[in-house]
Parts: structure tokens; C-alpha cells; sequence
């Protein structure tokens, strides 16, 4: 049966749900073609990701995408440097994406769309509408980005601070441009939507919501038929996961790595560090030349390995919204030792499987308390995950952002 059409813009390709990003944009997309034929458009930036394209076609109606080479949009980004936009726009402009975007509301009569990332609103701004169009436009921020850059810029001195500030500052401006634009702004807790909110004007706070993220709680079952990739058996693994191309989650292992890791192979030798992600960074394999610490890599499955810890670590020193890492592992039952931060959003209150610390001293007796168990005792962690973060209960108010607006077109009639 045909529905109304949706334009779907997307930053990545949403597909497959592996990695922060995608898991949140691929259950969004999935839960609005239920209710609309979409027209979705996106960048694939890992050429890996091309093999997935027709597995998307089952949730869109139309697919538009661009490779997206790492160099060229850099170079693209850095010209920003002589206008006063955010490196994020021009990085992740294309006049294709810009045509075929506005041919495509104009010829599928389009009257509504999502956003899923600030860098892909600049193709529905005001000034880039077809003319009379009205379309009513929801954007998930996810995260408040800019506050990312403020938080590297503070890790950072010379050129590479005066650059990250700038990128904040000009991040926050435009953030703040497309809230007024929209009609919702959406973010991944209602921690994130608060931190929006406190600079927005009264009559924009009114569109801005938080909808949180949530679990496959069917895939992320320990019961559940996985590929049987492991680390060595029987040996006292710590794991961390993520894509550790990514500069938050580098920075966290080698936090991890130099403050709390010599302490617990100091206590236990045996031990065993296994950072689980694709594309790791120099430094992050760096790592490896280490007493016990294992690099893997991309992986096929990683839930294998997460089933193979004593425990699930997120050391995260920078971080915005909510770690679908932390979500996961605790789907999975494993104890779970975090920063403040990476826990920020979920809001479990810390228990016997959940430690919540920042410093490295109580980090380290934390994981050294899980190696040292010799059975695993009644973790509790996947039930509440059941009864918090399934995706079917944080996705249910996404529709009515999308009939609010036609609801407030009649009632001014």
C-alpha cells in the first residue's frame, strides 16, 4: 500500500547496524517506514559499506548515495577556513546530494523529512527549499556536537585549539540557525536536549526533545545464535569496543592503557586488554606492544567477545549523549566499569555489576574485583535494559513530531 513519502537525509549510510551512529540511524529508518514510503539519501565514507547497499533497499522506497573519499572532503572542510562556516558543512556538501535532494521533493510532492545529523540540514535550509515548498522538518542532532569540539579544543593547545574552538563556536551558531529553522530537534537523552535547551530562546525550547537510544534486545542475548569468534578461551579478558578510528574512544583506551592497566597486570599478569573495533588508529595498534593487550581490528561479530569479558570497560574522557557500547554489553549480562560520562544519559545508578568512577586508582580495584571473580554470580544488568532501553519503547514518540505540525496548521485555520 502506498504511504506518504518521507525525505530521509543521512550523513552515513544507516546500514548495518554496527556502530553508534548507524544502530541509532538504522532503527529511526526503520521505524518510519512503517509509516511512510521513504526517500532516503546518504554518504557512504568506508568503501566496506558499499556491499550493504541493497540490504538498505528494504527500508526506503528510493536510495541516493555518494561515495564520500576521506581526503578530498578533509581538503573540502579546511576551505571553511577562509568563510565563516563550520568545517562540518563543506565537508559533507555535494552539489549532486544538493539536486537530487531538491528534485526529489519537488517530483515525489514531499511534504515531510528527516534529518539525522546536523551536517545534511544545510540541503533543506530555507534558502535551499524549492520554491512554495512547506515541509515540515525534524532533525536528530543526536548529540550536541559543538560541545564535542569545546572538549577537544580544551585537550588541545596552538593551532590545533584555535581551530577547534573556532569549529565549536561557529558548530553552536549554526546548531542553534537550524533550531529555529525546524520544526523538532531531537537528541539522544533528555541530559543532551537540556544542555541544547539552555542557550536556545524560550519559544525554541519548545522543539527540542529528547528520544533515547535503545537495544536489539534479540540480537544482544547471550542466548541468541552468534558466529563463534573469540578471543583465546580461558584466558581473564577486559574488553573495550567501539571504532577506534574515532578520536573519543582513542583517547579513552589510551587513558585506560597508561593509568589503569599497569595496575591490574601489576596484580593479576594474566590479564588481558582486548580493544574490539574496525580501523584502528597508529596509536591505538601502538597498544598492542604491550603486556597483554590485544588489538583486533574489525571484527564480524563483536558480540562474541563481549560475552567472553569479566568485564565491559568505557573510560570515555570525552563524550557526549548515550554509548550504545555500554547499552550492549549490558544487554549482553556483563558487568559493566565506566566514567561518569560514559554513563551519562543511561542514568543506571551504579550496583555491584555497574562502577561508575573517574579516577584510576578505583578504576583499575574495579576490574581487578571482576578478574578476580571465579564464577559468574546473578548479574542484573539485561533486565533492566529490558525494562529501560528496548528500541520499541524509546521510539514511540518519533511520529508525533511529524503530525504536531500539521495539527497547529489547523487549529490557526
Amino acid at each position: 500500500m502506498k504511504k506518504e513519502p518521507l525525505l530521509f537525509l543521512c550523513h552515513r549510510i544507516p546500514y548495518p547496524p554496527n556502530k553508534g551512529d548507524k544502530i541509532r540511524s538504522f532503527n529511526i529508518l526503520k521505524k518510519l517506514n512503517e509509516h511512510f514510503d521513504v526517500h532516503l539519501a546518504c554518504f557512504i565514507d568506508d568503501p566496506f559499506d558499499k556491499q550493504y547497499v541493497d540490504g538498505l533497499r528494504e527500508y526506503c522506497v528510493s536510495l541516493f548515495y555518494l561515495d564520500q573519499h576521506k581526503l578530498l572532503a578533509k581538503i573540502k572542510g579546511l576551505s571553511s577556513l577562509i568563510t565563516a562556516k563550520p568545517i562540518t558543512l563543506p565537508y559533507y556538501f555535494a552539489r549532486d546530494m544538493q539536486l537530487w535532494v531538491k528534485r526529489t521533493i519537488v517530483e515525489h510532492d514531499i511534504k515531510k523529512a528527516f534529518v539525522y545529523s546536523s551536517s545534511m540540514a544545510q540541503y533543506i535550509e530555507d534558502e535551499y527549499l524549492p520554491k512554495g515548498c512547506e515541509l515540515t522538518r525534524v532533525i536528530d542532532f543526536v548529540d550536541v556536537d559543538s560541545d564535542k569540539w569545546r572538549q577537544y579544543a580544551e585537550k588541545k593547545s596552538g593551532l590545533a585549539r584555535w581551530i577547534f574552538q573556532r569549529e565549536y563556536q561557529l558548530l553552536a551558531a549554526y546548531e542553534d540557525k537550524i533550531c529555529q529553522q525546524f520544526d523538532h530537534s531531537l537528541f539522544v537523552s533528555p541530559d543532551e536536549a537540556s544542555l541544547f535547551k539552555a542557550r536556545q530562546s524560550s519559544e525554541n525550547t519548545q522543539k527540542v526533545h529528547g528520544v533515547l537510544n535503545g537495544v536489539d534486545i534479540h540480537f544482544f542475548d547471550p542466548s541468541a545464535d552468534m558466529t563463534q569468534e573469540s578471543l583465546v578461551p580461558n584466558e581473564p579478558y577486559i574488553v573495550f569496543t567501539g571504532a577506534m578510528d574515532y578520536w573519543a574512544n582513542i583517547d579513552s583506551v589510551l587513558w585506560f592503557a597508561e593509568h589503569v592497566w599497569p595496575t591490574i597486570i601489576q596484580h593479576n599478569p594474566q590479564a588481558k586488554f582486548a580493544i574490539v573495533g574496525g580501523n584502528p588508529s597508529a596509536q591505538v595498534k601502538a597498544l598492542s606492544k604491550q603486556q597483554g593487550i590485544v588489538v583486533t581490528g574489525r571484527v564480524h561479530d563483536i558480540r562474541p567477545y563481549i560475552l567472553q569479558a569479566k568485564c565491559v570497560v568505557a573510560p570515555l574522557q570525552i563524550a557526549r549523549g548515550i554509548q550504545n557500547k555500554v547499552l550492549e554489553a549490558m544487554s549482553l549480562n556483563k558487568p559493566v566499569v565506566v566514567t561518569p560520562m560514559a554513563m551519562e544519559g543511561i542514568n543506571a545508578k551504579p550496583s555491584v555489576d555497574i562502577v561508575i568512577t573517574e579516577d584510576a586508582v578505583d578504576y583499575a580495584n574495579a576490574c581487578i574485583t571482576f578478574l578476580d571473580e571465579q564464577k559468574s554470580h546473578d548479574v542484573q544488568n539485561r533486565q533492566w535494559i529490558k525494562e529501560h532501553f528496548t528500541w520499541q519503547q524509546t521510539l514511540v514518540p518519533m511520529l508525533q513530531y511529524f503530525s504536531q505540525h500539521e495539527s497547529d496548521n489547523e487549529s490557526t485555520k
